[in-house]
């Protein structure tokens, strides 16, 4: 019998583990950490063998494959040793691939994948595809094959994940864009980072889509680095296209054939505000199109989508101040896009872990709609460093329940409070989840 063993047991290694048991594998989890008490209770109902708090060489290293948690580096000694004896080493969409008959629709990208993901599953849904919802967001897919197969599975897939698939095949590939982030993983090489994302074009045939960002600097200057033989579709911001999607004075054109009747929709339509949710809603309805799921289905599906958690999160307007809950931007590019969607003043909770930061491009959106900087971190010194010439007034902060307090007495009539950190939330909470949650229940309690 063939050996899997299964480092980390998160979502996607539980997943894993219990459809290697299904397909007849001797399952072996190993975790270096804690398990969650959600999936070790699994295990044990499985009778999966696991371990926890070390790795056990010599259970390890006997794999026929390793299955790995794409929050692992490749460079732990762990992987090292495995590799040094050709073990395979992949992880849990790969395998699980093999197990599926669908279509893959996998959407990557630093910025907009979850969102992305979303609309599209949502679509999907809407036009009445036996899709499902995996990868990066939610459930793992290989869970969801120890039930049944679909015909098409929705896929947010992160670099990490990239990096330890092989014959993984994505029929529908949508790169929503590329900026720089996690360069700890990748050698601080930003070219390691962008070859990494571009692997979602790999296997891909010229009977497969790549849709793309037209307007995206790193994916036009590296769109060489596709291996694929895909119909690649484009979408831009205001520059008109036969093949693509484009805004032009207020309306969404899309065209994946220079034959096909245009879908259009005004843009003020859309259920997501900002620029940056007009190309999710693109890449969208481009994939909508090149499904031949009907035009009106596709406009209703944009109109009526409602946002993932933490994500430009409108939580509630008390005493004419709106509380909006972006706890998911952990990096700069992600809070820009936030301001930029910002159509009332703004008091601004920002802060947290810095990934080695440069603020230098949220300057110019500061200074124009940010009024007031709540620091929410445990050293604030950059965000000071950054804009404290640029507002009215930075104020320091150490709890989320400070942090939203200090913003309700600061905040007028009309204005907005945004939580949208552009750091990692290690410092003072767990995630980025529990940041939100926290922001969540303290504007709640106003």
């Amino acid at each position: 019998m063939k050996r899997i063993v299964i480092l980390g047991s998160g979502e996607s290694g539980t997943g894993a583990a219990l459809l290697a048991q299904k397909v007849g594998y001797d399952v072996f989890v190993s975790d270096a950490g804690t398990i969650p008490l959600i999936f070790k209770e699994e295990l044990l109902q499985a009778n999966i063998l696991f371990e926890e708090g070390t790795h056990t060489l010599s259970l390890i290293l006997s794999a026929t494959e390793i299955i790995k948690s794409p929050g692992i580096p490749d460079h732990v000694d762990i992987i090292k040793k495995a590799r040094e004896l050709n073990i395979p080493i992949i992880n849990e969409l790969e395998f699980a691939y093999r197990y599926t008959q669908a279509k893959i629709i996998g959407i990557t990208g630093t910025n907009g994948k979850t969102t992305t993901t979303s609309l599209i599953y949502h679509l999907l849904k809407q036009a009445g595809y036996d899709a499902a919802l995996a990868g990066n967001i939610g459930t793992s897919m290989a869970r969801l094959l120890v039930e049944r197969d679909y015909e098409y599975f929705v896929l947010e897939i992160s670099s990490f994940q990239l990096d330890n698939m092989y014959d993984f095949k994505v029929n529908y590939a949508v790169l929503c864009n590329i900026t720089p982030d996690h360069l700890d993983r990748y050698e601080y090489e930003l070219k390691n980072y962008i070859r990494s994302k571009f692997r979602i074009t790999q296997n891909q045939t010229q009977e497969d889509v790549f849709v793309y960002c037209g307007d995206d600097e790193l994916s036009i200057n590296n769109i060489n680095l596709k291996n694929t033989g895909a119909k690649l579709i484009p979408f831009y911001y205001q520059t008109p296209t036969d093949v693509g999607a484009y805004i032009s004075n207020g309306v969404i054109t899309v065209n994946t054939s220079e034959n096909k009747n245009p879908f259009t929709m005004q843009i003020n339509e859309l259920a997501l505000r900002g620029r940056h949710n007009a190309y999710n809603s693109m890449a969208a309805a481009i994939i909508g199109q090149v499904l031949n799921i009907k035009k009106e289905t596709i406009r209703e599906s944009l109109m009526n989508f409602t946002n993932i958690e933490h994500r430009l999160e409108s939580v509630q307007t008390v005493g004419g101040i709106e509380y909006i809950n972006d706890s998911k931007a952990t990096n700069v590019n992600s809070a820009w896009y936030a301001l930029e969607s910002m159509e009332k003043p703004v008091v601004w909770i920002a802060g947290g872990v810095d990934k080695g930061n440069d603020y230098s491009m949220l300057k110019e959106l500061v200074k124009e709609k940010v009024r007031i900087i709540v620091c929410l971190g445990l050293d604030n010194r950059k965000l000071h460093e950054a804009f404290g010439t640029d507002v009215d007034m930075m104020v320091n902060t150490s709890s989320m329940k400070e942090a939203v307090h200090v913003a309700k007495q600061l905040a007028k009539k009309g204005e907005a409070v945004l939580l949208s950190p552009a750091c990692a939330s290690f410092d003072l909470f767990k995630n980025y989840e529990d940041r939100g949650r926290q922001f969540k229940k303290e504007v709640k309690e106003l």
